[in-house]
Order: structure tokens, then sequence, then C-alpha cells
């Protein structure tokens, strides 16, 4: 039986061109800013994303971590949107490392406003922790992929500037969002201070992320990452598959999206799914099942060679990628709109 996995889009192999880079990347120490693949890929993160330097981590999280050490710090309160990955998916990192405090709130579709975040401004005073640091996720995994537009971000940011708060954006799927909306990553990124996006993912490379910010912050950045165990040696083997990754996986981004609204519209014709397929603008998607455990429909789908997340008691993800071709979209369809619950 054929097996599509569409549990996330972590799960992608290196092509044997990423391979191929791999094996022959030059390289060096990385740790002493001696390894030439590492500072290639860091001057094309930061280049892509309009920002002064970039530094080269392990993940995601750990990208999302050190701006929350750095600008928000001990003691302080970061705003946050309720479903974001920093606070339900990193082990809450946000306060046993970086001693912040998260206010999450609730946003639709996940993206918050200033009208959402003016009520969570702490006053001036000596009682009260300060808020530091805006956080957004852009795509916004929890709520299905969903894109910040332009007026949105520039919103934030002339929000944030007037009160002095820091803003990152969480953008693991950020070339994603690119992708949706049209809008080059320099462009997203310009209300942000800072700015984390993964390799991993989307893009297909095996291990990795780039942190965005101003040279001052990412030589701090560089400091942070030593002590959280990140700093890393001949790391230009890994790297290289970034840089293929940049220079290769974005363009395409938009056949995964073509993908998953072809599923969208397949399980929105089920009467065990209920979703909106105008509702799926990337490469992720939920869906209700009404009247069913999602978990036992995931059981279900298993058996059928689709392989996914249940997210909750009624709620399962589908998220694709690039290891799954539109041929494979087309015969996930197929099976789901055969399957009878």
């Amino acid at each position: 039986m054929k097996i599509f996995d569409l549990r996330s889009d972590t799960v992608t192999k290196p092509s044997p061109g990423m391979r191929k880079a791999m094996a022959e990347a030059e390289v060096g120490d990385d740790v002493y800013g001696e390894d030439p693949t590492v500072n290639k890929l860091q001057d094309m993160a930061a280049k892509l994303t309009g920002k002064e330097a970039a530094l080269y981590v392990s993940t995601g999280s750990m990208g999302n971590l050190i701006p929350i050490y750095l600008n928000c710090g001990a003691g302080n309160e970061l705003l946050i949107e309720a479903r974001g990955h920093s606070v339900q998916h990193e082990l809450a990192g946000v306060s046993a490392l970086a001693g912040s405090l998260p206010i999450m709130i609730a946003a639709p579709h996940g993206i918050l406003t200033p009208e959402l975040l003016t009520p969570w401004i702490q006053p001036d005073a000596y009682d009260h922790a300060r808020t530091r640091l805006i956080m957004l996720e852009n795509t916004h995994n929890a709520a299905g992929g969903t894109v910040y537009t332009l007026a949105a971000l520039r919103e934030i940011g002339a929000f944030a500037r007037k009160r002095n708060l820091a803003v990152h954006i969480d953008g693991a799927r950020l070339f994603n969002a690119v992708t949706a909306s049209g809008i080059d990553a320099q462009t997203i990124c310009r209300e942000a201070d800072t700015v984390t996006f993964c390799l991993s993912k989307g893009l297909g490379a095996p291990v990795g992320s780039l942190l965005c910010g101003s040279r001052a912050f990412i030589a701090e950045a560089r400091r942070v990452r030593k002590m959280l165990g990140g700093g890393m040696r001949q790391a230009g083997i890994i790297a290289a598959a970034g840089i293929f990754a940049l220079e290769h996986n974005i363009e395409r981004l938009a056949e995964d999206h073509q993908n998953a609204r072809m599923i969208a519209r397949a399980l929105s014709a089920t009467s065990w799914a209920t979703l909106d397929p105008n509702d799926v603008v990337t490469n992720i998607l939920y869906f209700r099942t009404p009247d069913r455990k999602a978990a036992d429909v995931v059981k279900s789908l298993a058996r059928q060679g689709i392989l996914c997340w249940d997210m909750g008691v009624d709620q399962v993800r589908f998220v694709t990628h690039i290891d799954l071709s539109a041929d494979d979209a087309r015969e996930v369809a197929a099976i789901v709109e055969k399957m009878k619950l």
C-alpha cells in the first residue's frame, strides 16, 4: 500500500541535489565564525529578510527563544496569539528559560490586531510586569496556515513603535506566507525587529533555522545560542542544505498550496469532514469531524495509507509538502472522496 504522509512538512527527505550540495560543502569552525558555507547562508537570510545580519540556529524553537530572552527578558511580558507555537509547542521555554510571562490572546484566524493587543498593555506601575514584546506567527500553524496582510503588519508595527515594544515574527513558514500573499519577504519583515524562518519545513532541508535582526542583536544572539548549547562546529555540511533550499525550493511552494486546496475540496464533499476550502490559503488545512472522534478518523485514514494527526477531540490536520506530488494529492483526494465513515 502506498503511504501518503500528511502529518507535517517536517517529514521530507533531502533530494539528491541537496545531498550532493551537502557532500561538497566547504566547512570550517562556525563557533569561531570560520565556516564559509554557514556564513554564506546567514548572508543570504539577512538579504532575503532585509535585516542587517542573521544567525544559523539548530531549530525554530531556539530561533524564537533567543529574541524572547533578549528583547523581553525575565519578569516581563510578551503578547502572543493563544495558539502560538512558542506557547503551545516549545515546552514553556518562554518562561522556563527566558523568564518571560506570555499573555495569550485569542484572535480570529490567529491574526492579532492593535484592538486585540491594546487591553493587554501593562500600565507603567511599580507592581506590574512590563510589556516588552509582540510575537506574530506568519503563517499561523494552529490557525490553519493563515497569513498576515501587509496592512495588518503595518498597523502592528506602528502600534509597537508608539509603545516602544519589540516585534518578533515566528516565520517558521515565512516563504509560504510570501507565496500566498505575493509580498516579498523583506516587505513582510520590515515591521519586525527580528524574524525566524525554518529551513526544515516547506523548504525541505533536514535541519536548521535562521534568526535575523540588527547586527548588534545578532552579536548578542550568538552568545545566547552558545549558552543554550547551540554552538556548532563544521556546520557547513547542513548549512549547504539550507542554501540549496533557498535557491531551489521557494518558488515551488505554490504547488503545495494547490495540493492542499485540492484535498480540501475533496474533504468538503464528504459527510464526515467539515471545512471551507476557501479558508485553505497555504499548505496547512484543518477539518472538523462532526459526530466522530478525530482519533478514530485518523485511524481510518491510516488504514487507507493517509498519515495525519488529530488535533483535539474533533479536529484533524493535513500538511502538504515537497515530497507529496500533484499526482499524490489527486490520489489522496480520490481516497478521501470514496471513504465512508
